[in-house]
């Protein structure tokens, strides 16, 4: 079974047809630039750029970088356009893809749920916690396989600052800090989550699981494990399509 995915990001907006027996992408995805001011007029016309490539027609999954309850309204937009606060987004998506059906969803919770299911966190009981590093840093949490949607720990304070403006890919690039510096910066914000929920399990997510091999190394004192996104960056997209598919 296919299912469409978008995953909207700070920096990008990918999709691609989902293989939904095999957790993985069925076509190679198409990306486009996010628009920048990150307007959801502009936005929904990168989602509709993105869908028409491939030419689909039924039902598409879309993430995006913020809170979204009762997978269709707007609650927070820390990396794109404020005007995105409020927003029916399912309604704006499906009348922008001329009416196919949308089903919109946090971009980490929707990463989360492909990697519990199909990747790092499958079979993981006790409390699993993704984190995707990129523009900002997204956040899932997961007790016993069991969702808690929208936690957004990337907003956490951290030594007097936003914890995703220090410890961000975004964050790395625009500091032109060493993986071995900005891994020293991941290990704070990690202790600081583990304090408060004391996890079993770390998966981090985003772009940067791509280069685990040049700063998980450099995390230490941390007692939970720690491992890279086996999905990498096409977690969300997985996700997207999954919600899309089952709601779950």
């Amino acid at each position: 079974m296919q299912i469409f995915g978008v995953d909207i990001g700070g920096s990008g907006i990918k999709g691609a047809p989902v293989d939904l027996d095999k957790g993985d992408l069925a076509q190679e995805r198409c990306k486009v630039l996010t628009p920048q001011p990150a307007t959801p007029d502009a936005v929904a016309d990168g989602v509709k750029e993105v869908v028409g490539h491939f030419g689909w027609t039924g039902p598409v999954g879309v993430t995006f970088p913020g809170v979204v309850t009762d997978g269709t309204t707007i609650r927070s937009a820390a990396n794109v356009d404020k005007s995105w606060i409020g927003t029916d987004a399912r309604v704006l998506l499906g009348d922008r893809l001329g009416g196919l059906p949308v089903t919109v969803v946090n971009d980490a919770d929707a990463a989360g749920v492909a990697e519990m299911h199909f990747g790092a966190g499958k079979g993981r009981r006790g409390t699993v916690i993704l984190l995707t590093f990129g523009t900002g840093i997204g956040s899932a949490v997961f007790v016993d396989g069991v969702l808690v949607p929208n936690t957004e720990l990337g907003h956490l304070e951290l030594h007097g600052h936003e914890a995703e403006k220090r410890a961000s890919s975004k964050a790395r690039e625009d500091h032109d800090l060493t993986w071995e510096h900005w891994a020293h910066r991941v290990q704070k914000y990690l202790a600081h989550v583990e304090m408060l929920f004391s996890p079993e399990l770390f998966v981090i997510g985003g772009g940067v699981s791509r280069k685990s091999e040049k700063f998980l190394h450099h995390i230490q004192g941390i007692k939970a494990e720690i491992v890279p996104a086996q999905l990498q960056n096409n977690a969300g997209i997985v996700g997207a399509a999954m919600r899309a598919a089952t709601g779950i």
